[in-house]
Order: structure tokens, then sequence, then C-alpha cells
């Protein structure tokens, strides 16, 4: 449900981006999400499909690309990608671990047609 408010700020940044280069319409927009976000791709998809109606975003398409988690292992210094689940730094088994990528939520670009 976290993604309605979500999907009102997309569309909001995309409609002030859009009139201000004097864009016709906003063809695509391309989002970057992390693997550790709770971000819900079909879930932004179906809300943008609602309220983007009768804006210069209507019709436009959502392009995600997702980021894999990577930490960091706080002993050894290697970093390591996991699935599923955090896991113990396969080099050292230490459990001390930074997240250095798989946070990400930004919208990365706008093409719009003038």
């Amino acid at each position: 449900m976290h993604e309605l408010p979500i999907t009102e700020n997309i569309l909001e940044i995309a409609v002030r981006h859009g009139q201000q280069a004097n864009a016709v319409r906003v063809k695509d927009l391309y989002l970057v999400i992390g693997q550790l976000s709770s971000i819900v791709d079909d879930s932004i998809q179906f809300y943008w499909d609602i309220i983007s109606k009768n804006t210069i975003c209507e019709g436009a398409q959502l392009h995600f690309e997702r980021i894999a988690a990577q930490l960091l292992c706080l002993d050894c210094g290697q970093t390591y990608g996991f699935e599923h689940e955090l896991i113990a730094c396969p080099h050292c088994d230490g459990s001390r671990v930074k997240v250095i990528a798989g946070e990400e939520f930004q919208l990365q670009s706008i093409e719009i047609e003038t």
C-alpha cells in the first residue's frame, strides 16, 4: 500500500519536469530500485496507470531496473551479494556487514515529447 504515495511522488516529479521542459507529454520514465527496497514494480505500475490519467504522463511507460544487493564485510573487507536473506560473509564467516548497494530507489531519467 505504500506504493501509492511513492507513485504520487513520481507523478508529481514527472509532471513538474515535463512542464518545465514544455513537454507535450511524458513518454518514458526510468526507475532504479534496489533489491532490498520493499517496492513492488507491479504495484507502482498499477497505481501509475490510475493516477496518471488526464495528465501529461498518461500512457507513459515505466521502466524498472533492479539493482542487486551488495554487502561489505567489515571484518575482512570483501564484498558479496546474496539471493534471499542476509548471510554471513562467505570469505571469513563474519557477521558485521554494511549494505553498499541494493537500497536504491530513484527516478533516473524521463523522456518527453515536445
